[in-house]
């Protein structure tokens, strides 16, 4: 793609997103979501494959339902209150089908069907924006309307995403489903707090971002799409193995790693709230992440590669990719748990 449309587009989606952030009115809201939504398309269809056309179809038929249903929603607000302020949502029913579009636009279960086969079909640049920037327009709303939603709803939606992003991923061979079915487990953890403790939603995001850029700019530094070619990735990039297998690990939560800290903060939350069955839930359907994340780092650095490393000699070749963001993130996936406490100060 040209670099001049690539800047245009990346301009666009950073400012899709600044508009809902700084909206206080629907409909600005709704615009800077369909901003987001028309400057990725041209990103994810650019290498014109079949696949990559057919993920884009899929990713702007679903926006541009759960932006339809947002819109619906948001107007009828105004008709029945006359209000257009995005926390004057006050008819129940309103706010409940709000919310589930915009869980259809982050992919919540149960409206995650589109996720996996969309980050399926793209690249892992597009995926790693799709997977990271995009959520924070419809978060951020979300985190506007959650002092007014039903606390049952925010807890069968945080509940189901964790059941079915642990679940989803552990019969997965392709990386790019095993990390969307990552992402819809850890929309989950941040929907079950949403209602009692905002902040520590926002923190959790965060680290979210930063444990997800990490994962997939490693996998593009080794160009790993499937488990099995994880496998040579041992004898081509040691050091570079050794840190993608601690920032799976801290994407299932395992300590002393960074992934462990909003774990345990949204666990000790929900036990505070004298919710102990939800909390067992949610701590049994970490396992079940933590299952396939393990599958992958046994696949890195256990196991050889029964196929013969055909690769070009990789150190003779000087690579193009810039390491600084990736070396950033690694660092901050794998070491932040020493900073809980002080997170956990900022956030109450």
């Amino acid at each position: 793609m040209n670099p001049y449309v690539t800047f245009i587009m990346l301009t666009s989606l950073g400012l899709g997103t600044t508009i809902t952030f700084a909206s206080s009115h629907w409909l600005l809201a709704w615009m800077g979501l369909e901003i987001n939504t028309l400057a990725i398309i041209p990103l994810m269809a650019q290498h014109h494959h079949p696949r990559a056309v057919e993920a884009t179809t899929k990713y702007f038929l679903t926006q541009a339902t759960a932006a339809a249903l947002m819109l619906f929603t948001t107007t009828s607000n105004a008709w029945i209150t006359g209000q257009w302020e995005i926390q004057q949502l006050s008819h129940p029913m309103i706010t409940t089908i709000t919310i589930l579009a915009l869980g259809l636009k982050v992919g919540l279960a149960p409206m995650h069907f589109w996720l996996p086969e969309v980050l399926q079909g793209l690249d892992l640049t597009t995926g790693l924006i799709l997977s990271t920037w995009q959520k924070l327009a419809p978060m951020a709303l979300i985190y506007q309307l959650s002092p007014g939603v039903e606390q049952p709803l925010m807890i069968m939606l945080g509940v189901m995403s964790a059941l079915v992003g642990g679940w989803g991923g552990l019969n997965q061979t392709q990386l790019r489903k095993i990390l969307a079915y990552s992402s819809i487990a850890h929309m989950g953890w941040m929907m079950i707090v949403m209602k009692y403790l905002p902040n520590l939603m926002i923190m959790n995001l965060m680290i979210y971002i930063i444990m997800t850029s990490s994962a997939f700019m490693a996998l593009k530094m080794t160009t790993a799409t499937k488990i099995n070619t994880l496998a040579t990735g041992w004898t081509k990039a040691p050091i570079l193995t050794t840190l993608t297998m601690a920032t799976m690990l801290s994407l299932g939560g395992l300590p002393p790693l960074t992934g462990f800290m909003p774990k345990w903060m949204i666990l000790q939350e929900l036990t505070k709230q004298d919710l102990p069955l939800i909390a067992t839930l949610m701590a049994m359907t970490a396992l079940l992440s933590l299952f396939f994340y393990l599958r992958l780092c046994y696949a890195m650095t256990l196991t050889i590669s029964p196929n013969t490393n055909n690769a070009k000699t990789p150190w003779r070749l000087k690579s193009k990719q810039m390491t600084m963001p990736l070396s950033t993130t690694m660092i901050l996936t794998a070491m932040m748990l020493p900073v809980a406490p002080a997170v956990m100060a900022m956030t109450t």
